[in-house]
């Protein structure tokens, strides 16, 4: 008896363990080159990697309310715009540091946090200034004035040669630029003032002095990342796709062209600044395959989130009083815009095999 439940023990255990070996490499742990050490995760931008600064900010761009954190532990509604994790809490976890990263702005943030990242972006953001107007958000320059200040705080704690150590030898994530297409370019007729190939060179040169601005500050790992197929998330979808819900291709064209500027930009900064590692990652491709075959990455809907109808619910729209699907993991949208948990994990993991050698 105690041999058959040794066995059964056994058994399942290596069952276990091959199951998590396919899905993430037993934890999914980077392998870092010798004699290379990542301490911390950085987040600067929009709602993708916002983990509840705007919390407690005047704007309607917020998600510290039931359904959002569903999947989260403990089921709390932390402000970040998902049904659980997202990319910089998997990239931390990836990298060994942490297994979540914390709001700069959250007010029980605490020195161990400060140490291993913390994400500046805000829900809402974007490279165009006046789309942080918008919502009210926390604009690019004001997430700058914010990591200004947390140097400060860091040099105050552990002082001057470990504060460098951190800063230049951590990982940035720098997402934005979704939010100056579809809620300030196209919906507000900015297309009278500006033509895409104008608008496309606006949003491309404030990234360039932004990513300029941080590694100014000490930043030398950038992870800049690609607007994503914004014309095929459910909400522009339901609100400009037509009666059949298809991909707004004039959309889509136009964060093509903002990408293509964006990583010429990017190649270009990489050759002009000593020592960085400014590195585009194109998620538009993989987001892209994800919607177009869900069930080739084990899912069932990409065309609507899991929250309400899925066809329009974000931010205030999915509340608790929204109901949910039955099982989000079958779905690439969590709301009318913001991928899934299981939909980041996959994407990340994509991108971490691509693009992790560019940065060491």
């Amino acid at each position: 008896m105690a041999s058959s439940h040794f066995l059964a023990t056994y058994n399942s255990k290596v069952i276990f363990c091959v199951f998590v070996l396919l899905w993430s490499a037993c934890e999914g742990l980077i392998k870092l080159p010798k004699n290379v050490t990542v301490p911390a995760v950085f987040a600067f931008g929009d709602s993708i990697v916002d983990q509840g600064n705007n919390n407690d900010m005047p704007t309607v761009a917020r998600a510290n309310f039931m359904p959002y954190g569903k999947d989260f532990e403990g089921g709390v509604s932390t402000g970040r715009f998902g049904n659980g994790k997202t990319p910089p809490d998997m990239l931390a976890e990836e990298l060994g540091i942490t297994e979540l990263i914390p709001a700069y702005l959250d007010p029980n943030l605490k020195l161990e946090d400060l140490k291993k990242g913390v994400s500046f972006a805000s829900g809402g953001c974007g490279y165009d200034p006046e789309t942080a107007k918008l919502v009210s958000a926390i604009s690019l320059s004001d997430q700058v004035k914010l990591f200004k200040e947390y140097i400060g705080k860091l040099k105050a704690a552990v002082g001057e040669a470990e504060t460098h150590y951190i800063l230049t030898n951590s990982f940035y994530m720098v997402v934005a630029g979704s939010d100056d297409l579809i809620n300030t370019y196209f919906p507000l007729g900015l297309q009278l003032v500006y033509n895409l190939n104008s608008y496309s060179d606006l949003m491309v040169s404030s990234a360039s002095s932004f990513i300029q601005e941080i590694y100014k500050l000490g930043a030398r790992r950038i992870a800049v990342f690609s607007l994503p197929p914004v014309g095929c998330v459910p909400s522009q979808r339901t609100l400009a796709g037509g009666g059949y819900r298809m991909c707004v291709e004039k959309y889509n064209r136009a964060a093509q062209l903002v990408n293509s500027k964006l990583s010429s930009e990017c190649k270009s900064l990489a050759k002009k600044l000593p020592k960085s590692r400014v590195v585009y990652i194109d998620i538009y491709e993989p987001l892209l395959d994800l919607i177009q075959r869900p069930q080739n990455y084990g899912f069932e809907v990409a065309d609507r989130g899991c929250c309400g109808t899925g066809l329009i619910e974000v931010i205030i729209l999915c509340n608790k009083f929204s109901e949910t699907c039955p099982d989000d993991t079958k779905y690439v949208f969590w709301d009318s815009y913001h991928p899934s948990e299981k939909a980041y994990k996959v994407l990340l993991n994509q991108v971490i095999q691509k693009y992790v050698n560019s940065f060491f």
